[in-house]
């Protein structure tokens, strides 16, 4: 197996693909997403799914054959309440993704029950829309403490080399009650940051990622910082990669800048 890269992604609003308006707004994110398959060294035996729609108080790690359907949004047309995404799951791959995470020192368990969020079903249905690649979650660990994320994803790292794909999903922009021409000043100048930061040596990366909060703005885009939280996880796994951005976008919804990157 080729060592696979790892990737924080913006997963855009709800489920944008299955709305025409909100599609054509996402187009540079779709066109993205679509990309990305191109970009790895071969096909993943797995996809893990770090999302910011997912949370416990411990890593909690999927383990269903066949996740079901999780609809975290609300208010969106009755038919996107019928999406499918039928990709089975990874059972065994998120065993040993569970006995990684305890090897390291952190709280995990597993759950049968836990289904796919639009955080994860919504990015992989664009990347690969015939669901033909099995596909796990692991959640974000309550308090999104930066430093525990990081080390989840060192901890995730060897399965790098068996295959599996991981992802952090999220967006480097979330603030709701800012989706408008409010959002343009702060949203540029975190993104700004964001960009400069990650193209810095690992180890500077790693301390400046960590002091996030220090980064302009940080606040005002990410009141709650669950959107944030998957990019550590993502970067610990890949901690001496180079960082490509690999999706940019301005004025969305009038004047958010959102941005994601791969690591390798």
């Amino acid at each position: 197996m080729s060592l696979m890269p790892t990737f924080f992604i913006s997963h855009g609003g709800g489920p944008w693909p299955w709305l025409p308006a909100w599609r054509s707004e996402f187009a540079p994110l779709e066109d993205s997403l679509r990309a990305m398959p191109g970009q790895l060294p071969e096909k993943p035996k797995a996809v893990l799914s770090i999302s910011g729609h997912w949370e416990a108080d411990a890593f909690t790690v999927m383990s269903a054959a066949k996740p079901p359907m999780e609809y975290d949004y609300h208010g969106f047309p009755p038919e996107t309440y019928e999406i499918t995404y039928p990709a089975p799951g990874a059972p065994d791959i998120a065993a040993k993704t569970a006995e990684l995470i305890s090897a390291a020192g952190l709280p995990a368990r597993l759950d049968d029950t836990q289904g796919f969020d639009h955080g994860t079903f919504v990015p992989l249905h664009v990347m690969y829309p015939d669901a033909d690649v099995p596909l796990f979650q692991v959640s974000l660990q309550s308090g999104y403490d930066p430093a525990a994320h990081v080390a989840l994803g060192r901890a995730l790292a060897p399965l790098r080399e068996q295959g599996v794909l991981i992802i952090g999903s999220g967006l480097s922009y979330h603030n709701l009650r800012l989706m408008n021409p409010t959002a343009r000043v702060p949203s540029e100048a975190f993104d700004a940051w964001l960009t400069e930061t990650l193209a810095l040596d690992p180890e500077a990366r790693t301390k400046a990622l960590l002091d996030w909060e220090s980064a302009p703005y940080a606040r005002t885009c990410h009141e709650k910082e669950d959107h944030f939280a998957p990019i550590f996880a993502a970067l610990g796994a890949a901690e001496a990669g180079k960082a490509t951005r690999i999706y940019h976008q301005e004025n969305i919804f009038g004047g958010v800048t959102a941005s994601g990157y791969r690591f390798d």
